[in-house]
């Protein structure tokens, strides 16, 4: 349960952002699409089941939301602390005679690009209104994460840690993929993710991992197949969270244990970037350049903040110059490529921004897991 405070806070954030802008209201897009939903959430408490869903956030005055009308009867209309609710043929169509009654001449729209249906977007074209796009200025409105908002943060991490326990546990040569992976699937759905799930892996044979992602299949793993899942999930409260280690019962080929024995380095050199005031920019650079010195690349961006919505702004990037602030949570994921672009390493973890460094919000120490490790028991564990 969302408090009282906390929406209120998020309002705040949120529409101080929005006067800064100069716009007269907000439109929040959410889909089904794993990692698009959040948005929806965050303002109005309404979890996407199916298809997709809006909230209109005007500058003064109550919020709307508005659903498709075949989507009436999917997901709980009674959980949203917006209780104003429209179930229109087009909502394009509603949301520009909701333009044209109010006057606002000005109206800012987050998720335009990847995530407002080209039938609404079409409708609103035709308002006498500029669209103006506000995925970045939403996402640094709700960067820093309250406490209250980092308690699920924390929650998902334990989720996603049992998880990669039973993966590591149901991890041998002769199974597949999609077996060594189901135990964490099944852990990570009863502790709430739900459909909020995005389970991948990037493997190969011959101590290496191919550089491209897939979805955990039929295939056999063998004894010196490199296996790195990427576990990205939510718990209850809708907060996502990643986390990856590397698995081989085997042996790492030269190149890729080249790539190992500098990973740690790098990963700590952008760890010590994450604090307050630091350009995102440094995070990367920083971890960039370790690997560098051994003739590795990354295969693309390092990492990116995260909360409700799977990636958001900002990017940890080469050229990113947005300020990290004290409570931003952030993935950081760099994927060591070798020059050929043949094999790859690649790991994840979720970090808080710190005064003075980032804190890894994992227990679990990076290193090459080869699955004889047991878990850990007492406190602390």
């Amino acid at each position: 349960m969302v408090s009282s405070q906390e929406i209120e806070r998020r309002y705040s954030a949120v529409r101080a952002a929005m006067e800064e802008e100069g716009v007269d209201a907000l439109l929040v897009c959410g889909n089904q699409y794993s990692g698009f939903e959040g948005a929806v959430r965050y303002l109005s408490g309404f979890e996407i089941v199916h298809r997709y869903a809006y909230v209109l956030v005007p500058l003064v005055g109550e919020c709307d939301l508005i659903f498709p009308r075949e989507a009436r009867w999917i997901g709980d209309k009674k959980k949203p602390w917006v209780q104003r609710h429209h179930w229109p043929d087009v909502p394009g169509r509603w949301l520009s005679e909701r333009v044209r009654a109010k006057g606002w001449e000005r109206l800012a729209v987050y998720g335009a690009d990847f995530v407002l249906t080209v039938r609404d977007y079409r409708e609103l074209q035709e308002a006498p209104v500029e669209l103006v796009p506000f995925d970045r200025q939403f996402d640094l409105a709700r960067a820093v994460k309250s406490l209250e908002e980092l308690d699920s943060v924390r929650d998902s991490m334990r989720i996603i840690e049992e998880g990669f326990w039973a993966l590591l546990e149901a991890f041998r040569p002769g199974r597949t993929e999609a077996e060594i992976m189901a135990p964490a699937v099944e852990l990570f759905f009863a502790g709430g993710a739900g459909p909020r799930m995005m389970n991948i892996v990037l493997s190969g044979s011959g101590g290496e991992a191919e550089a491209h992602f897939k979805v955990p299949g039929s295939r056999i793993v063998g004894r010196d197949d490199l296996l790195l899942y990427s576990l990205e999930i939510t718990g209850l409260g809708g907060y996502w969270v990643e986390f990856s280690r590397p698995l081989i019962a085997g042996t790492l080929s030269p190149r890729t244990q080249r790539m190992a024995d500098i990973y740690p380095e790098a990963l700590e050199a952008g760890r010590l970037q994450m604090r307050d005031g630091v350009p995102a920019r440094e995070v990367h650079r920083a971890a960039a350049e370790v690997l560098e010195k051994r003739g590795f690349g990354l295969g693309h961006l390092s990492g990116h903040s995260i909360g409700m919505t799977m990636i958001e702004h900002p990017a940890i990037g080469a050229e990113t110059e947005t300020l990290l602030r004290e409570n931003m949570v952030l993935s950081f994921h760099p994927q060591v490529v070798d020059p050929q672009g043949e094999c790859c390493l690649y790991t994840q973890d979720t970090f808080l921004v710190g005064r003075q460094e980032g804190i890894s919000l994992s227990r679990i120490p990076w290193q090459v897991f080869t699955g004889r490790e047991s878990r850990p028991t007492g406190a602390g564990a």
